[in-house]
């Protein structure tokens, strides 16, 4: 294939993965204020795809961890294919989990997507493992941090509201607002931090394929010399911001009262205490999950009023998910590198094609699945869908 065409597939399924990100994470900043009512669902997707964007041109540190620090590929259109295959696997299950209604981590989806395209063809030594440890040990700590500090803002809060008897209406107003920043700070970092993520392998893409050049117009041969060039920071920022605006229904509904019914007294908790976690790893330039540090902290003020307050059923489906999407986008991934890789281009073609149409009638087979067996009637399949 030629190679202009071959980083142009690149481009596309990164900027696909950018808006699948921001399909699932449209909740993570939003899911709360629109359960206590402070936003309206419009204003509140346009409010959160407006911060995404500013968030994610603000900085480059994340995007430069995620392309130099997880694998080192050589120079070549082998090596495309690579990159192509790990976005790839990191869409289909990020979309696939978006139409679940499962809020997911997009960062965990990418990382292994990329180490199994990169293991399969390259094998394990062309991994970089402390960078691929030290985000893996991010991504677990995250929602702890978040659980933590959310709980411990509600339970300050709450009796610093007690003590300064604060009515239920001017609660409402005061915490209504203090939600209303807190939320817009969490869409903000959001971009900050998963935007980034996809800047830092497409940027891989081009330095592998030969396209990416230094100020002179030399081709760049040293992975060290990585840089995000300028339009790709606009099209990722824009494609999660599309993403987000697109607004992941369900994802949001699972987040904002299937999984805790919340006030905006701890709405404005949680949000902040994700925020603050997600500030820290993007200082650092260590990719986190936005929607683990989200959930962390939502369980962590429902917590905080007693431990029924939570559905942890429900949490128990928002973990499995987690813990298969590392397994899952790995093998993927790499299957599709190594199709390409060693029998064919159009080999893997055909596993895109095959996996496209999983993502799309896959839910609704398992809806079919889970419907009693009397209720199959032309008419109850037109509800459903």
């Amino acid at each position: 294939m030629d190679p202009m065409t071959l980083v142009l597939l690149t481009v596309i399924a990164g900027i696909i993965f950018d808006i699948t990100n921001g399909w699932n994470d449209s909740a993570n900043a939003i899911a709360t204020v629109i359960s206590t009512r402070v936003l309206r669902p419009w204003q509140a997707l346009v409010m959160s795809a407006v911060l995404n964007f500013v968030g994610a041109m603000v900085s480059i540190k994340v995007a430069q961890t995620m392309g130099v620090g997880v694998v080192r590929l050589p120079v070549e259109l082998g090596s495309l294919v690579t990159v192509l295959a790990a976005m790839i696997s990191a869409a289909a299950w990020v979309a696939w989990c978006t139409r679940l209604g499962l809020p997911i981590s997009c960062s965990h989806a990418l990382v292994g997507g990329l180490v199994g395209a990169t293991a399969f063809v390259g094998g394990w030594g062309a991994v970089q493992w402390p960078g691929v440890v030290k985000i893996l040990v991010a991504l677990l700590v995250s929602p702890l941090l978040g659980f933590l500090f959310a709980y411990g803002a509600v339970v300050l809060l709450t009796w610093l509201a007690y003590y300064m008897e604060v009515t239920p209406s001017q609660g409402r107003k005061v915490f209504g607002f203090m939600q209303l920043c807190s939320s817009s700070f969490v869409a903000f970092e959001h971009g900050k931090n998963d935007a980034q993520k996809v800047m830092g392998v497409v940027a891989l893409g081009l330095f592998v394929g030969g396209f990416l050049k230094d100020g002179s117009g030399r081709v760049i041969t040293q992975l060290d010399q990585l840089y995000i060039p300028v339009w790709v920071k606009v099209v990722c920022a824009s494609a999660i911001a599309f993403g987000t605006a697109i607004g992941g229904w369900r994802v949001i509904r699972t987040l904002g009262t299937r999984l805790a019914k919340i006030t905006t007294l701890e709405g404005c908790c949680a949000e902040t205490a994700a925020g603050a976690v997600l500030e820290v790893a993007a200082s650092m330039g260590v990719p986190v999950s936005t929607t683990h540090t989200i959930t962390g902290g939502i369980a962590g003020v429902g917590s905080a009023k007693g431990i029924r307050a939570v559905r942890w059923g429900m949490g128990a489906k928002i973990v499995y998910a987690w813990v298969f999407t590392l397994p899952v986008t790995f093998l993927v991934g790499g299957l599709l590198a190594w199709f390409a890789r060693s029998v064919s281009l159009t080999a893997m073609i055909a596993g895109v094609v095959a996996v496209t149409i999983l993502v799309v009638a896959g839910p609704r087979f398992v809806r079919l699945l889970r419907r009693p067996a009397g209720d199959l009637s032309p008419s109850s399949e037109i509800h459903a869908a």
